[in-house]
């Protein structure tokens, strides 16, 4: 992950606020709302993008989208093939959200989404248990989303 070049100020921390409102506003209506020129809006968000600070997604029910199995997984891995395991997993699509995390064994939680029980096998018994440096996975299946919010604002 690239390092911000500098630290957030109170026009990055306002842009990105308006964004978790509502990613579709436009640059010309946020210039307007913080104060600033459209050119600065622009030359601000291309910075926040390009060090992974935000990413401009449309957030989706995996749910109401069809995938019939939605959950977590908590994976405990070897120490030593730590960045193997990652970048094999980072590889598999059905895993899309991806982090270390700290526990009672080394680990790494991921989320995914299946279309159905076969697919959801193939991932368990076919992709993951198969990495070399994985211990154990641990699965827990997601029932009904009950609060998804993206607008946290920032820490500043």
């Amino acid at each position: 992950m690239t390092k911000p070049s500098k630290p957030l100020d109170r026009i990055d921390c306002d842009l990105i606020s308006l964004l978790q409102k509502d990613g579709r506003i436009s640059n010309i209506d946020i210039a307007k709302k913080i104060k600033v020129s459209e050119g600065t809006v622009r030359s601000r968000l291309n910075r926040l993008i390009k060090n992974e600070i935000i990413q401009i997604v449309a957030v989706s029910n995996p749910i109401k989208l069809g995938f019939n199995i939605v959950g977590h997984l908590r994976i405990s891995v070897d120490l030593s093939r730590m960045d193997q395991v990652v970048e094999h997993l980072k590889a598999i699509d059905m895993l899309w959200f991806i982090v270390a995390t700290t526990g009672g064994t080394t680990g790494i939680d991921a989320e995914f989404i299946a279309k159905d029980l076969d697919e959801f096998n193939t991932l368990i018994l076919n992709k993951i248990s198969e990495i070399e440096g994985v211990t154990k996975i641990e699965t827990t299946l997601t029932l009904e989303f009950l609060k998804r919010r993206y607008d946290w604002g920032t820490a500043k």
